[in-house]
């Protein structure tokens, strides 16, 4: 069997793995290792790489970045930001109809500019917003729905961990990535909010009313947000005006973010080894799943899957359209079944060299960039997409009264939104690349 054959058969005996609960950074190190014994016939490579490829991943200094912004977001969820950010965004939109469906995806936004987890970001914001919503008449599936689709701006408004990811996968500069999120998160926070209104108008009895909150009150919940504004101004502001490196810009957000969450009297000792356990345990889970696909990766170039599958597609005589189309289907379906930094990392090495080699009438860098942003958007939709969206379950643990189905029901008009939001991402590029002066 040739090493091309090797390659195309271990995408299927990979996805066999998955779907028989293996974890997922085990199964590619597993398809990796042993593809690279198979191609070679020796285990010579196999304990070369084992060796080589886990000192260059850890000691990467790209990843640094990685456990910084996980700790942010730790301070942050310990330092009452995101109880402050929904009372602000509650006093102006929460009499409206919907108003506090409307005022939780906006937090969840606000929220996200200093966390950069979905699932951190559902998970807190729900425990602020669900009762206010159930206190003033929300029904359990939109409220569930609502959270786990805001969650999803987590990932999306910079700073993300998955883009820094991405970044680092196509050798991208990470501060032009962030600032090419920021409009596209926005539309996804005003398409939201479209969304609860449509919703409410056709489901009246899904959404109840509060009073207006008068106009002093609103201002002063204002100004209670002043530290989400400085943690985000300083740390994406810093990095693209070339104040720090986005490793040290980290740091910075996550040591002001502490220092917040100190000054607030939130962050007791007690928090804060919770912090810095939890940040190392997912940092853990996080370098294991990288680990993981660096040895999958490494055989699939060996192989030279991704260079026949962009030769292949490029002789096909298909329009890049056609076929940025076909791959966006691809992540549509698969995100149904996998979380997004697996597909991240087991997808880009093979989609990226095919979409590289595709003429879309934009410079190398700007295709790349304006690609890992629609991936990025396109993969934020499996996280409350049915049968296995991530955010779902978050949320549903965190409201076990409201049946699943419930949930599934109400989260597709949100997905509805997500895929009109890829649609005219697509259509027009120059939405991405406005603030780069594509």
């Amino acid at each position: 069997m040739s090493t091309l054959e090797l390659g195309f058969y271990s995408f299927p005996i990979l996805l066999l793995l998955i779907f028989l609960r293996a974890p997922i950074g085990l199964a590619m190190m597993i398809c990796g290792l042993g593809g690279l014994w198979l191609a070679i016939g020796t285990p010579n490579m196999f304990l070369s790489k084992l060796k080589g490829e886990t000192y260059s991943t850890f000691s990467s200094y790209s990843l640094t970045i990685i456990p910084m912004f996980l700790l942010m977001g730790q301070f942050a969820t310990h330092s009452g930001m995101s109880s402050s950010l929904f009372k602000a965004a509650e006093s102006w939109l929460g009499h409206r109809k919907g108003g506090v469906a409307m005022a939780a995806v906006g937090a969840c936004a606000g929220f996200g500019a200093i966390c950069g987890s979905s699932l951190a970001t559902a998970a807190t914001m729900s425990r602020v917003a669900l009762p206010e919503l159930r206190r003033y008449g929300y029904s359990g599936g939109f409220s569930t729905a609502t959270l786990a689709a805001g969650g999803t701006l987590g990932i999306l408004i910079p700073p993300s961990v998955i883009l820094v990811i991405y970044a680092i996968l196509t050798e991208q500069n990470i501060a032009k990535l962030f600032l090419a999120a920021f409009i596209p998160g926005i539309l996804a926070a005003i398409g939201y909010m479209i969304t609860i209104s449509i919703y409410v108008r056709l489901h009246p009895d899904a959404a109840g009313t509060r009073e207006p909150v008068p106009y002093a009150e609103r201002i002063r919940a204002m100004l209670d947000v002043w530290p989400v504004l400085l943690v985000f101004g300083l740390v994406v502001g810093g990095i693209y005006l070339g104040w720090f490196t986005p490793t040290e810009g980290a740091a910075v957000g996550a040591a002001g973010t502490g220092v917040i969450a100190l000054a607030s009297g939130n962050l007791t000792w007690k928090m804060f080894l919770d912090s810095i356990i939890q940040t190392a345990m997912s940092t853990a889970m996080i370098f294991f799943i990288i680990l993981g696909a660096g040895f999958y990766n490494s055989f699939l170039a060996l192989s030279q899957l991704p260079q026949e599958l962009s030769g292949w597609v490029v002789g096909q005589g298909l329009s890049p359209w056609m076929v940025l189309t076909l791959i966006l289907l691809f992540y549509l379906a698969f995100g149904c079944l996998m979380d997004s930094l697996s597909m991240i990392l087991l997808t880009i090495p093979i989609f990226f060299p095919v979409i590289s080699v595709l003429d879309f009438g934009m410079s190398p860098e700007h295709v790349a960039i304006w690609f890992g942003i629609i991936v990025l958007i396109v993969v934020e939709v499996g996280l409350i997409t049915p049968p296995v969206g991530m955010n779902l379950f978050i949320i549903n643990t965190m409201d076990t009264t409201t049946p699943m189905t419930a949930t599934y029901k109400a989260v597709m008009w949100f997905v509805t939104s997500d895929i009109l939001r890829v649609v005219l991402l697509v259509l027009f590029p120059s939405i991405t690349l406005l603030l780069l002066g594509g």
